[in-house]
């Protein structure tokens, strides 16, 4: 089975050992991401900047959940994760800044435009 751009992102974030966007970061987000009736979890653990990514679910300090769909449109820049929490396509649960530090991962139209 060919992995889909979720699979891919959990994968890439996998191989880095420390992330300079995250330098000022610290605790634990599980990302479930919802298939039809399947659901698929990550562990992204942060500790200012050094990652952990581990499949499974788990305690963590802050709990996404969201469609797969949705969730292959943030991860490949077509979507925001904040406006899509704003819109409902995407629920939270414990601390929101972890998603917004998370965010800086995603590929975005600004981040791309910036290189051009």
């Amino acid at each position: 089975m060919k992995p889909d751009s979720t699979a891919r992102f959990f994968e890439a974030l996998a191989g880095r050992e420390h992330e300079p966007l995250l330098r000022k970061s610290t605790g634990c987000t599980r990302f479930d991401v919802v298939d039809g009736r399947r659901i698929r979890s990550w562990r992204v653990s942060v500790t200012k900047g050094d990652l952990e990514v581990k499949p499974g679910g788990g305690e963590a300090d802050c709990v996404i959940r969201v469609d797969r769909r949705v969730f292959d449109r943030v991860v490949t820049g077509r979507m925001n994760a904040v406006a899509a929490v704003l819109r409902g396509e995407i629920t939270v649960g414990g601390d929101w800044r972890l998603l917004v530090a998370m965010q800086r991962l995603f590929t975005g139209p600004t981040r791309r435009s910036a290189r051009a």
